[in-house]
């Protein structure tokens, strides 16, 4: 990815490259450490291999991802966060709070209706 493809608003940036659920759910994965495709098909269970394989292509390109192919067979792939990649676990672990701090107010909420 070039400087040039991105917007000017640093979170419009941060949203590009976390487009969806899928590739927030990769980090929050490969956070842990190296990963295999597999196990991250595995832990994601009703991700596409069609899907999985296109964000893992999408977050290599745009160097939040390090890929590493091991020339036997079966064939052998890990993926590997970057340091630019693990960066983003200030960004997951706000999510976490904050996800966690609506589901308090919802119970909350519940407990106000009865």
């Amino acid at each position: 990815m070039e400087l040039k493809e991105l917007p000017k608003c640093p979170v419009e940036t941060t949203l590009k490259l976390l487009s969806n659920k899928w590739k927030v759910l990769i980090i929050r994965d490969l956070l842990s450490g190296t990963k295999r495709f597999g196990e991250l098909k595995k832990t994601l269970e009703t991700i596409t291999q069609k899907v999985l394989t296109t964000n893992l292509r999408d977050m290599e390109e745009a160097g939040l991802v390090m890929r590493k192919v091991y020339s036997q067979i079966p064939p052998k792939v890990e993926y590997t966060l970057t340091d630019i990649g693990y960066s983003l676990a200030g960004v997951l672990d706000a999510m976490t709070d904050w996800g966690s701090g609506y589901k308090e107010y919802l119970k909350l909420l519940e407990k106000q209706k009865k």
